[in-house]
């Protein structure tokens, strides 16, 4: 008979002795408020303890991304803008009226004193059809030839100068091209009653110009 093993007891559980006094981390973490936030909201603080405050890194409220030197640059060349803006409506007021003597003067102007904006090419458009009106051709076509070049691919300037070309440089085959190119972009240049009613053309170019399309 075989001897009875016996049982074997289970190991006696290890009682943990529960803590008498239990450590608490308390973190206060800074939550910075996205960008689209309306208001932010004041800066957050978290401390080690409540004698030792410190501060969250947080936007300041007197924050300015534009110094006072940068507003006060933009400011002048917005009222430089402005200034030259006024001249060249003001010369193709006169171009309208048909006094282009005058028109002549405050398209000068601000390609003289405005020609580091852009816009002041549209001023020597004007300021050489008023040359080409007053019987400084030479200097008018000069001008037209400049211009469509910085200008190029700008309808009026190609068919003022095609019509220059024809009539007082004979060279009607540079005027063909140009007329070209001025019509593919703006067919309305083959119109007489369109350069003189809406652009406003001079006589003296109004009269090239018509020459030039009967071939005459």
């Amino acid at each position: 008979m075989s001897a009875c093993k016996a049982p074997i007891p289970n190991p006696p559980r290890i009682q943990r002795k529960a803590d008498t006094s239990r450590r608490i981390l308390l973190f206060s973490l800074p939550l910075c408020a996205s960008f689209s936030s309306p208001t932010p909201p004041a800066p957050l603080v978290f401390t080690h303890n409540n004698n030792n405050p410190i501060p969250c890194l947080a936007l300041a409220d007197t924050y300015e991304p534009v110094t006072q030197s940068e507003r006060e640059a933009s400011a002048v060349i917005s009222q430089r803008i402005s200034e030259a803006l006024d001249l060249l409506e003001k010369g193709k007021e006169l171009q309208a009226q048909g006094d282009f003597p005058s028109a002549l003067l405050y398209f000068t102007r601000v390609i003289e004193n405005y020609k580091d904006f852009a816009f002041s090419e549209y001023a020597r458009v004007g300021r050489a059809l008023a040359l080409y009106e007053v019987g400084d051709k030479e200097e008018a076509i000069a001008e037209m030839e400049d211009v469509s070049i910085s200008l190029k691919g700008y309808p009026e300037v190609h068919a003022a100068l095609a019509a220059a070309l024809y009539v007082d440089k004979h060279a009607p085959l540079l005027a063909e091209n140009q007329f070209t190119i001025a019509t593919l972009l703006d067919p309305h240049y083959t119109d007489l009653s369109y350069v003189k009613e809406t652009k406003h053309w001079p006589p003296s170019l109004i009269s090239s110009l018509r020459r030039f399309i009967t071939l005459s």
